[in-house]
């Protein structure tokens, strides 16, 4: 499972959920296997992006799921359009999301 979280740094663990997912400077990519969780922070290459741009760049890295605070219906139906699993609503920081992880699985 490849989960991707939108942030406002990349100060690791500690760095907060961005509320605007497609402004989002920062993008984690959790690779959970095994109930171990790989994390890798990247800038986004796409904050001035097209319609679907975010959902393809993150399908192209293998992203399952992805985890906001809030996403729009049109973003929305672009993952949707890539098989991957939208979860809104979350806030916190990275850590946060991690071990919501880990409760779930």
């Amino acid at each position: 499972m490849r989960i991707a979280v939108p942030l406002e740094n990349d100060s690791g663990l500690d760095a907060p959920i961005c509320e605007h997912f497609g402004r989002a400077p920062y993008f984690a990519l959790i690779a959970v296997k095994d109930e171990e969780a790989e994390v890798g922070i990247f800038k986004n290459p796409a904050v001035e992006h097209s319609a679907g741009m975010i959902p393809e760049m993150l399908a192209g890295y293998g992203v399952n799921k992805v985890i906001a605070t809030r996403m729009g219906e049109k973003a929305k139906a672009f993952f949707k359009q890539f098989g991957i699993e939208v979860v809104t609503g979350v806030t916190g920081t990275l850590k946060d999301v991690i071990e919501m992880i880990n409760r779930d699985e």
